[in-house]
C-alpha cells in the first residue's frame, strides 16, 4: 500500500484544491509506478506558516525580502 505525506502551508488552501492534489498524487503513483488506487493513500498535512522556514529563516520573513 503506498502512502504519500504531502507537506504545506494552512494559507488559504481549498477543500477543492486538496482534493486535486489527492488526485494528483494517487495519479501520479498510477502512472509512474503502476500502483493500484485503491491501495493508496495521500495525507495532507497543514503547517502554520509560522512553523514553515525557507533559507534558514521562517517564511514570512523570506516572502517580506523577495518583494
Amino acid at each position: 500500500m503506498p502512502y504519500i505525506n504531502v507537506k504545506i502551508t494552512d494559507k488559504a488552501v481549498t477543500t477543492e484544491q486538496k482534493a486535486a492534489i489527492i488526485d494528483g498524487m494517487t495519479q501520479v503513483l498510477v502512472d509512474v509506478l503502476g500502483k493500484n488506487p485503491a491501495t493508496t493513500v495521500v495525507v495532507i498535512d497543514e503547517v502554520p506558516l509560522d512553523n514553515w522556514g525557507i533559507a534558514g529563516i521562517p517564511v514570512v520573513e523570506y516572502r517580506n525580502k523577495s518583494k
